[in-house]
């Protein structure tokens, strides 16, 4: 939480949240708690004291756990879908999030105050107030408020909440776990720069770690650990990142096995005529680390009229006739206006309250969201088609930390497959998004700033890359819930990882130390984003098909808060249910086989017991007379000690069974909860509407639905938090069980 308000001397204002504190005298008189003015007595002040006592302060309300700030009862929730019948409920203002409670259905609507992308109060209604709030993870909900005057109040609340002014604001300096297994360090040492370079067998005889900026005197927006070539010289990086901007020189970001590399930077400043022979060589220096090919690509994302535009502000291209054995290509990838207002477009596409087939695909069509995605695959397939070739690329838009981050980041998920695992993916991220300079705060709107600096640049990387998902399922480790998952914490905040514009910013706020990492959250849950189609064989470099029909509406991140659009069972969620339910049954089954060994052993002893003489028949053939065993065998049990087992009135071939089961240590009330630990049966998802221990409704928001290995029945996410080795299991591994089943596997009472 910020810090409390001061009522020091001070010419300025002190802003928290939503709280002004105006000028005062140092040590002001108090009333109540109250600053009073320094025209008013200090005889009044203790008069007003005396007749008039504090005023008991109402009891604070809460809602699981948190502070209500404020509570709104017979407030109406409006489904675009069903207008006619909304849902009334109760309204809570925390802290942190937006609370509607629906009493009838037992069902529960949260909104966290940094997903709000915008407020906006609707004309006046017979019923009410229209409040419409939209979100940055595509949720449009509208609450209809009784009284104007408390509909005014929010909207203002909101308004202040949730975008800060300052980024030390953000949800994640406040947000603290209650589970005891995410240590605030767990995933921020998940991953190192040099490590990622040292996979990829860099340092080597061709490229070298840079020490110019260690204190980010180069370029503050790159990471301090760069790779040039070995042949650049000290004078060459300084007079490039001079001529390009931002101070974004070109640098390795991906090298090939095959020695082939992608390099970023930012534009040339070389207007209509201006040339830096330092920068010539330092590309000539790139080309020369791949002696495979005798020339390179130098690849510009924008459409070739920006890149000509810009030469008047002094930027520009490379003119091909000062670069030697270099191939220039524009590839026409737009700017982050013009994708902002693209998805702007889809959003209302989205909302059409009675969306026909004409008037949604024609508003898609309109939008030129899916041509743009085609257009950034386009140009990443170019990209890893030429290094897959043996050519290496230098890749550029304007600044370098939009479109440059796409493009590359793209190309090295076709061409190399440890970034289609779920730990080469968070790799990927924070090698060239993270360490490299993508203005996440910027883009994602965390704090107040420009408006026109927000673009979905990151939401058209997870799109392009569930778009190559679809055509190659079998090649990805993670599954589409990753994708949403990574999508609505980059605009959370509630982890530190995604927050400011590059490394220097995330060491200047400490982040490491005073927030939670994303990825340590996200290794707590690894069950929930594993692909069950995926096959670690399948290595070769993906060519997705750009064909227009194979570009499809993402319709799981763009209208998945829906509802009746959506499969009543996820493919990928069936398919692991029926994995995990094979995998339980063929290791109880395991553990069963013994069993059944272990009683086909006894009975052998036992029949060899009972077996007693033989005798030869007239034809000379030895015979087993059972009947006669059976009399002598029991003759001498009667003349056993009285303290036989046997030797008792209810004597029986059970009795003789269990007293031979328990002479090979084995307890027959064990088996049976052997026998009964496990689930045989498993509830299908689709006919378990609610979670049985908390009763809320399973649909597209809930998160993944769960089977207890113990019970079969189906549990939402933060019920089925326990792991336990079920006795019916041969191989004793833990597993997930609900919180019923948990205390019963461990003997705990409730």
């Amino acid at each position: 939480m910020a810090e409390p308000l001061s009522p020091s001397a001070s010419s300025s204002f002190k802003q928290n949240f939503d709280l002004v504190t105006p000028e005062f005298e140092e040590d002001p008189k108090l009333l109540w708690g109250v600053p009073v003015p320094p025209f008013v007595s200090d005889k009044v002040v203790s008069w007003v004291e005396e007749n008039f006592p504090s005023p008991s302060p109402p009891p604070p309300i809460e809602f699981r756990g948190l502070n209500v700030l404020k509570k709104i009862e017979n407030v109406r929730m409006i489904d675009r879908y069903n207008s006619k019948n909304p849902t009334v409920g109760v309204l809570y203002l925390t802290a942190t999030h937006l609370i509607f409670v629906d009493p009838d259905a037992n069902k529960e609507t949260w909104v966290l105050y940094m997903h709000i992308a915008g407020v906006e109060k609707l004309p006046l209604s017979t019923t009410g107030s229209p409040l419409l709030i939209r979100c940055k993870t595509f949720l449009s909900i509208t609450f209809v408020i009784p009284k104007e005057r408390e509909c005014h109040d929010v909207y203002t609340t909101l308004m202040k909440l949730y975008q800060p002014v300052n980024i030390k604001n953000l949800y994640c300096f406040q947000y603290t776990t209650a589970t005891k297994d995410l240590p605030k360090s767990a995933g921020w040492d998940y991953f190192k720069l040099e490590n990622e370079f040292r996979r990829m067998r860099a340092p080597n005889d061709q490229w070298a770690p840079c020490v110019l900026n260690q204190n980010y005197e180069l370029c503050d927006t790159y990471p301090q650990q760069l790779y040039v070539p070995v042949e650049a010289s000290t004078a060459m990086l300084l007079g490039s990142s001079r001529f390009r901007s931002k101070g974004r020189l070109p640098v390795l970001t991906y090298l090939h096995s095959n020695r082939a590399s992608i390099c970023r930077c930012s534009q040339p400043l070389s207007g209509f005529s201006a040339r830096c022979l330092e920068d010539e060589q330092m590309l000539e220096a790139i080309r020369r680390t791949n002696s495979n090919c005798g020339f390179m690509y130098v690849v510009d994302t924008r459409p070739r009229i920006n890149a000509m535009a810009n030469r008047a502000a002094g930027k520009g291209y490379e003119n091909e006739a000062n670069y030697e054995n270099i191939k220039f290509q524009f590839l026409g990838i737009e700017n982050i206006h013009t994708m902002r207002t693209s998805l702007q477009k889809v959003i209302e596409c989205c909302e059409q309250k009675s969306p026909t087939m004409n008037s949604f695909l024609g508003a898609l069509e309109s939008s030129g969201w899916l041509k743009h995605i085609r257009s950034i695959l386009d140009t990443s397939s170019f990209i890893a088609n030429a290094v897959d070739k043996g050519i290496s690329v230098v890749v550029h838009c304007s600044d370098g930390w939009d479109r440059t981050a796409q493009v590359c980041s793209l190309a090295a998920l076709m061409l190399d497959p440890y970034y289609r695992t779920i730990k080469g993916f968070q790799a990927l991220i924070e090698k060239d998004w993270l360490a490299f300079g993508h203005k996440f705060s910027d883009r994602c709107g965390h704090i107040q700033n420009d408006p026109k600096e927000v673009s979905p640049v990151f939401t058209q990387l997870l799109d392009c890359t569930w778009q190559l998902m679809q055509q190659r399922n079998d090649a990805f480790e993670f599954n589409e819930r990753f994708l949403l998952i990574l999508h609505d914490h980059v605009m959370s905040c509630q982890f530190g990882t995604f927050v400011g514009n590059c490394e220097k910013d995330r060491l200047d706020l400490r982040l490491a130390e005073k927030t939670f990492s994303l990825w340590g959250f996200m290794s707590n849950h690894l069950n929930e984003y594993i692909n069950p189609l995926y096959r670690p064989e399948m290595d070769e470099t993906i060519r997705p098909n750009l064909a227009p029909q194979c570009i499809k509406f993402w319709r799981g991140m763009y209208s998945r808060f829906e509802s009746g659009i959506h499969p009543r069972e996820p493919l990928d969620d069936l398919l692991i249910a029926s994995k995990d339910h094979s995998t339980s049954l063929d290791d109880h089954v395991q553990l069963l086989t013994r069993r059944i060994n272990s009683f086909k052993n006894m009975i052998s002893k036992s029949a060899k017991r009972l077996q007693g003489n033989k005798y030869v028949d007239n034809r000379g053939i030895e015979v087993n007379d059972n009947r006669y065993n059976y009399d002598k065998r029991l003759s001498e049990l009667s003349c056993a000690d009285d303290d036989h087992p046997l030797k008792t009135s209810n004597f029986s071939f059970s009795n003789l069974a269990t007293t031979e089961y328990n002479e090979n240590n084995v307890d027959v009330a064990a088996v049976t909860d052997e026998i009964n630990s496990v689930a045989i049966d498993w509830k299908p998802l689709r006919s378990v509407p609610n979670c049985p221990s908390c009763s809320i409704p399973f649909d597209q928001i809930t998160k993944k639905q769960n089977h207890c290995w113990k019970c079969g029945d189906v549990f939402c996410s933060r019920c089925i938090d326990k792991t336990a080795a079920l006795p019916g299991h041969e191989s004793g591994n833990p597993v997930p069980v609900c919180r019923n089943c948990f205390r019963e596997v461990q003997q705990v009472s409730p």
